[in-house]
């Protein structure tokens, strides 16, 4: 009996080895892919933490991360040649488009259908638009930023300017950018980010004008008329008024964490890099952006999870995922890891998640104070969107440089773009 027994607990122990086995083999794994690992390769690896965390029976599975958004949407629609995609992509809010017009992205609503009241869970009509083409979701927005202004407090005031009213006209920024110039020992007074992927700054200077991209029914360029105009100036008055060099992002990032450069237009998503990059060296803080026109806005920037995943089986697993990051606690760990705004509407104002944050953390307001002037990163029409960005790219570039007269830029930018629009 004994030794019956004994054969019998151990074919059960077998047996509960098996069953653990095959409950590991059970186990889903979700590819991820996601761009700028210089902001973002912290914030994704405690998001996966606390994900799996979560879900148990989930393993996330990052692959290299994009070096940028273009890079992230080259990467992606060569995958989807050699059927080699993640199953949940970030991709650029303005380059969406190009996986919904190629039927590469997953339509969201029938995974939103099924859940309950999806408004309440924080994803907002708002921030939903930002990835509706179509009238169909095809995004969960994930990090959504506007531009704005960093400032070299102890540079400013050696100028002579007060950083607690700092300039909101260009005209004033241009005087205190000189002024910060003249301070000499390698000092540079200003620098527009005008190079930030997919023409980002470029149209902000247009939309805070009161102009547009396009035509409303996408058939013409907008950007040459009057909005433009003023905008492309400005460029050239940034140049020869208030003395930008001609500086790679990087240069000017290293530039302004060095105490070098007095007035910095960036993204607020470097906002943590920042604090890393200054840590401490000089006081510095955050003001908001210049709308000279009537009717201004600034353009959304910022990443969308996509779904790229086709077997049933690994989209769902990849829409609790993206639900997860998208969520109210992964938007939390986003905010608090980068410089983004939330784009779900829970954590914010909880004193659970957000708040407290914010309260510590003023320099991340100036992007929310901005958020009633928020409008959608415009992604131009057809097969050749990333050939129009780096048109209008080596348009901007030519009046950096001044090899080119502003209004010649302009008017070649947008002949440039016009042969590259759909027929």
């Amino acid at each position: 009996m004994r030794i019956l027994r004994t054969g019998f607990a151990a074919a059960a122990a077998l047996a509960l080895l098996g069953a653990g086995h095959a409950f590991a083999q059970a186990k889903t794994t979700v590819t991820v892919q996601y761009p700028l690992g210089f902001i973002f390769d912290k914030v994704f690896g405690e998001l996966k933490t606390e994900f799996e965390k979560a879900n148990p029976d989930i393993t996330v599975k990052y692959l290299p991360a994009y070096k940028e958004y273009e890079d992230a949407a080259q990467t992606a629609l060569r995958g989807a040649v050699t059927k080699q995609l993640p199953d949940v992509s970030l991709q650029a809010i303005n380059l969406q488009r190009l996986f919904v017009d190629r039927k590469i992205a997953v339509e969201l609503t029938p995974f939103i259908a099924k859940e309950a009241n999806w408004e309440g869970q924080g994803f907002g009509k708002s921030m939903m638009a930002l990835s509706t083409y179509g009238g169909k979701p095809y995004g969960l927005a994930f990090a959504a930023s506007t531009p704005i202004i960093y400032i070299n407090d102890d540079l400013v005031t050696k100028a002579g300017g007060d950083p607690a009213k700092f300039p909101t006209t260009w005209e004033g920024i241009f005087d205190l950018s000189q002024k910060i110039a003249k301070l000499g020992d390698g000092n540079i007074g200003l620098f527009h980010s005008w190079a930030i992927t997919g023409n980002w700054m470029w149209q902000a200077l247009v939309y805070s004008y009161g102009g547009k991209m396009m035509s409303g029914d996408e058939k013409t360029v907008a950007f040459n008329e009057a909005p433009g105009k003023k905008s492309i100036e400005l460029l050239g008055r940034m140049v020869r008024e208030g003395g930008m060099p001609d500086l790679t992002p990087e240069a000017s990032r290293a530039a302004f964490f060095a105490g070098k450069l007095g007035i910095w237009t960036e993204s607020t998503s470097l906002l943590r890099v920042a604090d890393e990059g200054v840590a401490g060296k000089f006081k510095w803080r955050t003001v908001r952006f210049p709308v000279p026109g009537p009717d201004a806005r600034l353009p959304t920037g910022g990443a969308a999870a996509m779904m790229f995943a086709t077997d049933p089986k690994q989209q769902a697993a990849a829409w609790k995922y993206m639900k997860f990051i998208t969520g109210a606690q992964g938007a939390t760990i986003m905010v608090k890891g980068t410089g983004y705004m939330p784009p779900n509407s829970l954590p914010a104002n909880d004193p659970a998640l957000l708040k407290p944050f914010y309260a510590e953390k003023p320099n991340h307001l100036t992007s929310l104070s901005q958020q009633p002037l928020m409008t959608a990163w415009y992604a131009f029409p057809g097969e050749n969107n990333l050939k129009i960005i780096q048109a209008i790219k080596d348009r901007l570039q030519t009046v950096v440089d001044k090899s080119a007269a502003p209004d010649a830029a302009l008017s070649g930018m947008a002949a440039d773009v016009t042969k590259l629009l759909p027929k």
